[in-house]
């Protein structure tokens, strides 16, 4: 079985009204979120093996935090293609995976985001920023992968859930 773990960007800041929306940063609440989700993640011996986030300076933001927190050391992939994109991109994006990958974390937004994990597992649900689902599949090469419901969500975390610190 191969783990996926998705992910929206923690919470923006709408401070400067002036930024273009791909340039927005975390806010003071998006940057406590992030790296309470990396330990999370590294308290659940999930370090994913390879990230892939959106481009959009939050979702990088909150890539970058949770990766330096759960002890990830590898590359995280920049994909424009998330940004502001249909599920099917995030589809597109688990497809171009190396063969290798068996738990890539992706960092994006929604309503794709929500979208991709109801496509997986036919689990409907809202997933605030900062959420985290992690998410079951067959194996197989991620180049071959159907977004249809094959996978099992079996955790589901929200920032605000998890103890500060």
């Amino acid at each position: 079985m191969k783990t996926l773990l998705l992910m929206r960007h923690a919470k923006s800041s709408w401070e400067d009204e002036n930024l273009d929306d791909h340039d927005r940063p975390l806010s003071k609440r998006g940057r406590r979120a992030a790296p309470r989700m990396g330990r999370l993640i590294r308290d659940l011996g999930l370090v994913p093996d390879f990230i892939v986030s959106s481009t959009a300076v939050r979702a990088l933001g909150t890539a970058r935090m949770l990766a330096a927190e759960c002890g990830y050391a590898g590359i995280i992939r920049e994909d424009p293609s998330l940004y502001a994109a249909p599920d099917n991109a995030y589809a597109a994006a688990l497809r171009r995976l190396p063969k290798q990958v068996v738990r890539p974390l992706i960092v994006g937004h929604n309503p794709a985001v929500e979208t991709l994990l109801r496509r997986l597992t036919a689990v409907d649900m809202h997933v605030p920023t900062g959420a985290l689902a992690q998410i079951t599949l067959p194996d197989g090469p991620w180049a071959a992968m159907e977004c249809s419901p094959v996978g099992h969500l079996e955790g589901f975390w929200k920032p605000r859930d998890l103890p500060e610190g």
